[in-house]
Parts: C-alpha cells; sequence; structure tokens
C-alpha cells in the first residue's frame, strides 16, 4: 500500500464493539493506522460519538440505522445532526430492500437522509449501489469501495477424509432470514438421498456459529423443534472470541452462507479467510463476489441446496480453497481506496 496522504478525517468507530458493523470500521481504522496517517477515536453509542464529533473538523464513519438509533428515523436525525457539526461522510452498511418487509420505506427514507446530510457516501459493494440506484436514489450516486479481507492469500488446507456425520456450518448472529431454516430442510433431505443411495451418513447437524440476534432467543428453540422432528440436531455455539471462532470455522462440517437478501457480507470472508470454500445461495451479490475473489465461493440454487449439501458430503476438499488464493482487495487495499476517495470528496 502506498504512503497516504496525512489529510484524513478522524475515523469514528461507534457501537457496540461485537456489531460486525462496528468491527469492520474497526478494521479499516486500523490498516489506515497501519500506515501511519490515521486518528482513531471508539465510541460505545451515538451520545459519545456525538462528543467526539463536536471537537472534530472531518469525520469518516461506519454506520447501519440499527446502531445508532432505535428507529431508522433516530439514526438519520443523527447523521443530520453530526453533519452539521462537521464534514461527515460516511460509509453506509444493510442497504434497504424491499426484502425489509414493513420496515423497507421507512429505511430507504432514512438512508436518503442519512446520504443527503452527508459531505460523501460510500458503499460495500456494486449489488449496494444498484439498490442505491433502484430503491433510494440521492443527487449523487454513492461510490463502491468493497470489504477487504484480512489476508492476502487463503491459508493452507485442513482438509481431511471423509467422515459420517452431515454436518452444516453457519456463521454469525441467529436470527430470520439467515438461512438457518432452509439448512434444516436441506440437511434432513441431503440426508434422505444419500441414505436412499447408499450412503453411510451418521448423525446430521445444523450448526450455528455464533449467538441469537437480541430479541431472537426464542428463535433458537423454534429452530430446534423443527430440526429434531426431521432428524437433525440444531446446534449453537453462543458468541465465539476471535480465534475460537476462527477454529470452528475450520472444524470437519460443510460451510454453508443461505442468507437470503444480503447485500454485503463479512460472513462470507470470514469463510474464505480460514481456507474454506462455502456454499453461498446465488445473488447478484454473490455473483459480483466470486468475480471478484475467483476460486473461493461455491454458488449454489436454493431449489439445489439438499444436491449441494450431498455432494460436499462425498468430497470435502471441495470445502477448501487452494492454498494461496489471492483473497484481494485486502484491508490495506480498502484502506488506499479510502484515502483516494477522500481526496477526491
Amino acid at each position: 500500500m502506498s504512503r497516504v496522504t496525512p489529510q484524513l478525517p478522524l475515523l469514528l468507530v461507534v457501537g457496540p464493539s461485537g456489531h460486525g458493523v462496528v468491527q469492520y470500521g474497526a478494521d479499516v481504522a486500523a490498516a489506515l493506522i497501519a500506515d501511519g496517517a490515521a486518528r482513531v477515536e471508539v465510541a460505545p453509542d451515538s451520545t459519545a460519538g456525538r462528543a467526539v464529533v463536536e471537537r472534530e473538523r472531518s469525520v469518516h464513519v461506519h454506520v447501519t440505522d440499527r446502531i445508532l438509533g432505535d428507529s431508522p428515523e433516530a439514526a438519520a436525525a443523527v447523521i443530520e445532526q453530526w453533519a452539521a457539526l462537521c464534514r461527515l461522510t460516511i460509509t453506509v452498511h444493510d442497504v434497504p430492500q424491499p426484502s425489509d418487509g414493513t420496515m423497507f420505506a421507512r429505511r430507504a427514507a432514512a438512508y436518503h437522509r442519512m446520504a443527503s446530510a452527508a459531505e460523501a457516501t460510500a458503499l460495500n459493494s456494486a449489488h449496494e449501489q444498484d439498490l442505491w440506484r433502484e430503491h433510494i436514489g440521492t443527487a449523487s450516486l454513492p461510490a463502491v469501495i468493497p470489504l477487504g479481507s484480512r489476508i492476502g492469500r487463503a491459508p493452507g488446507t485442513d482438509a481431511a477424509a471423509s467422515v459420517a456425520d452431515l454436518v452444516v456450518l453457519l456463521a454469525g448472529f441467529v436470527y430470520p432470514g439467515k438461512g438457518h431454516r432452509p439448512a434444516i430442510t436441506a440437511a434432513a433431505a441431503a440426508a434422505a438421498d444419500l441414505r436412499a443411495g447408499g450412503g453411510d451418513v451418521g448423525r446430521v447437524v445444523v450448526r450455528a456459529i455464533g449467538a441469537p440476534s437480541r430479541g431472537h432467543e426464542s428463535d433458537v428453540d423454534a429452530l430446534r423443534a423443527d430440526a429434531e422432528a426431521l432428524g437433525v440436531e440444531f446446534e449453537v455455539t453462543g458468541f465465539l472470541a476471535d480465534d475460537a471462532f476462527a477454529q470452528a470455522l475450520r472444524a470437519p462440517g460443510i460451510p454453508l452462507a443461505a442468507h437470503e437478501h444480503v447485500s454485503a457480507s463479512r460472513s462470507m470472508l470470514d469463510w474464505v479467510e480460514v481456507g474454506r470454500r462455502p456454499l453461498v445461495v446465488d445473488s447478484r451479490y454473490a455473483r459480483e463476489m466470486a468475480e471478484l475473489r475467483p476460486g473461493t465461493l461455491h454458488l449454489y440454487d436454493p431449489a439445489a441446496l439438499p444436491a449441494a449439501l450431498a455432494d460436499a458430503w462425498r468430497t470435502p476438499s471441495g470445502t477448501w480453497q487452494e492454498a494461496g488464493t489471492p483473497l484481494a482487495p485486502t484491508l490495506s487495499d480498502a484502506a488506499a481506496a479510502y484515502a483516494a476517495w477522500w481526496q477526491a470528496s
């Protein structure tokens, strides 16, 4: 990465430390700090964030409506207030889309307000830019700076011989739409098909590597009951520290990213950074990521998930990347892109 200009905004990392958007903002900040030209402040919430903004001339923050307030309107008001106090640039995550249901119109209006107030806005994928063009609409189209990986190349593989158990692994929080229910149904169907063909399938397990999102604890009980009815064990690890999380991602099993309405996903990068090649539900965003980092994803049609799981059980080596597979753009690449964007904004 080339040396960046010292004329960078303060990097404000705001929100709960366990949130993916907050963590990614911290990762980008760390990449810029590594080059010696950035300053960062951490704030646990928007109230503490305002105290930082009030004393700065230029600030950048990674945001989603869900970490800035208890409603989309409250989050938009926070950004409008901050933009009145400094030169504010933002990267927005979780771009609204029709699958948000009854919240879609409110979220779209809030994101329009945030981008209209900010000096400049960035997104994390071309897919999000398309969503923006289709559903948000502002005077200028936000820039695209793809999510950066923590490492430049895939590590060595832990690929082992086939095991009898059919274990499906999903990373991240548990909440509706993340794909746990389709995974349970597909795992049961895959096991039945394999056994019918003479496959010696042992236990059938769907394992959520993470904890339920706040307010969705009861969903775990419902998923577990549904799984039990199909002869599937549903496991939830709960929150894991970074090293334990990475170890769980590398455990024997079939990595699956089945989020039904993703707009940009750190979870996909979590998989590829540990050398896995996850099954990813085919979508505009998934195709963009497969093109950006060739050889890192297996795309599947939702209706064909049982067959994809069966194939992965038969050939577990296919769930790993070739060692040394390029994973660029990296966080350093993203940091350089941000520096160039700020200079041009």
